[in-house]
């Protein structure tokens, strides 16, 4: 005799198997900004000054660049799976779709214009 109910061993229904992935990419995004968050404030307050030819040429930089393209992405990435929990337990019906769909592709167009600035940036481009 199981614990499921009637209903969940007649349709087979039961954990979807998905909540671990989720959690686990929450905590490991949340480990990878601890350094990079230190990385960034201690680089940004280490420039001399902070007008856009001083932060051009810090982000100009190799390993700058591919630091700050990580940390954008660890940013988004725990971002996405945060609000997507949010959303999930306090938005209903076709709403919830909706806000889903936005926040994801929200999320998108922002690290493509983010990956894009950075590497202008690092170009030399304006």
């Amino acid at each position: 005799m199981g614990f499921r109910s009637p209903l969940g061993r007649a349709l087979g229904l039961g954990s979807a198997r998905s909540g671990f992935a989720h959690w686990w990419g929450q905590r490991l995004s949340a480990a990878a900004l601890v350094p990079l968050g230190l990385w960034f404030m201690v680089s940004v307050m280490g420039l001399p000054s902070t007008d856009y030819w001083a932060v051009s040429a810090w982000a100009g930089s190799p390993l700058h660049a591919v630091l700050l393209v990580l940390l954008l992405a660890s940013l988004l990435y725990h971002s996405n799976l945060g609000l997507r929990v949010v959303i999930e337990d306090y938005v209903h019906g076709a709403t919830k779709v909706v806000t889903l769909v936005l926040v994801q592709f929200l999320h998108m167009l922002l690290a493509v214009a983010g990956v894009y600035a950075i590497v202008a940036l690092s170009a030399g481009g304006q």
